[in-house]
């Protein structure tokens, strides 16, 4: 039996879109199936495209993903973003390779009964990618060009636009009381964003017993999905945060350690924003659980198969609350402390 298998970056959160089918031969022929993954954020300065090639062959095909010559192809394609804003063309971006050293190491597994497991069985620890150095505009349509030796492969979206965390405002709140009231992050929805995924990361400060460095620590909590009801902007959106919960992580997060000294920093609010294309992704590959379930492929790319689509990331570092620090020293056999300069 032939095993196809196209080296493709699959990601758990914030992802693809477009037309669905189910029609796949496991014995047909073989054919050049370019795959393609990007998404590209306004906030960056330089964009980053995933372009590998489906393979084929006999045998254990998680063997053959090890090799880069299964995945790569053997000659640089043509690749380029061009922008269109007003009804007008943007300078184009000519896409260049590069290689990105120290990904996870192939890593394989043999159990007791012979059965063998591939750890990160596409090839390591050197990835090759396509990119370019210069900003995107948050008002322009790109359009991905990819040329590969006259056949021509397109993907366009729009960009994901800035947006700012408008509450709280100056300092955040955790409430230890059972019946407290449910925090809230607010802010407003952006062009072109649908899916809001919000999470917080609390920061502290440790200090060993008996070294001299002080090491910035945290842990993070997921407190949920938001979706805008269109991607037009300006719609007032919030998550809730329940207080109890932040010690429960508190507790299970930070290990208590004797004569350990920690100090509470701040809280970092963070909103990925991703567009249409990802959110339809997202909610086309969540599924069930059920093995009844046919899983549909998806793609918007124009003569391949993959995502190319936008994302933006809003930030808010905070300070914590007066009580809230205050529960945390008093109420916490963890070794915080409060700061003295």
């Amino acid at each position: 039996m032939k095993n196809i298998i196209a080296a493709f970056v699959l990601i758990s959160s914030l992802l693809f879109t477009a037309g669905c089918s189910n029609d796949f031969d496991m014995y047909a022929d073989y054919k050049d199936i370019t795959i393609v993954y990007g998404i590209v954020d306004v906030s960056n300065d330089t964009t980053w495209i995933k372009i590998t090639k489906a393979f084929t062959g006999p045998g254990n095909a998680l063997l053959f993903a090890q090799n880069p010559d299964s995945s790569n192809y053997p000659y640089k394609l043509d690749v380029s973003l061009v922008g269109k804003k007003n009804g007008n063309s943007l300078v184009p971006l000519v896409l260049d390779t590069i290689t990105i050293n120290n990904k996870a190491v192939t890593d394989t597994i043999i159990n007791d009964n012979g059965d063998t497991t591939i750890i990160n069985p596409f090839y390591a620890p050197n990835q090759l990618v396509y990119y370019a150095v210069g900003s995107l505009d948050k008002d322009a349509e790109y359009t991905l060009n990819i040329d590969k030796k006259g056949e021509v492969l397109t993907a366009s979206t729009y960009m994901v636009n800035t947006f700012d965390v408008s509450r709280p405002v100056n300092r955040i709140a955790f409430s230890d009381s059972p019946n407290s009231v449910d925090g809230k992050i607010e802010w407003y929805s952006t062009k072109k964003g649908k899916r809001y995924e919000v999470s917080l990361r609390f920061n502290y400060l440790e200090h060993l017993p008996g070294t001299t460095d002080t090491l910035l620590k945290s842990f993070d909590w997921f407190l949920g999905v938001v979706n805008s009801k269109t991607d037009e902007g300006g719609e007032s959106l919030l998550e809730t945060y329940y207080g109890p919960t932040f010690y429960n992580l508190l507790e299970s997060e930070v290990e208590p350690i004797p004569n350990i000294e920690r100090w509470v920093e701040d809280v970092d609010i963070n909103i990925a924003c991703g567009s249409q294309v990802l959110d339809t992704y997202i909610d086309i590959n969540a599924g069930n659980g059920s093995i009844l379930d046919e899983v549909p492929s998806y793609s918007n790319i124009e003569g391949g198969f993959g995502l190319f689509a936008s994302r933006y990331n809003a930030k808010k570092s905070i300070l914590v609350s007066f009580v809230t620090e205050r529960t945390i020293v008093l109420d916490y056999d963890l070794g915080f402390k409060y700061k003295t300069k």
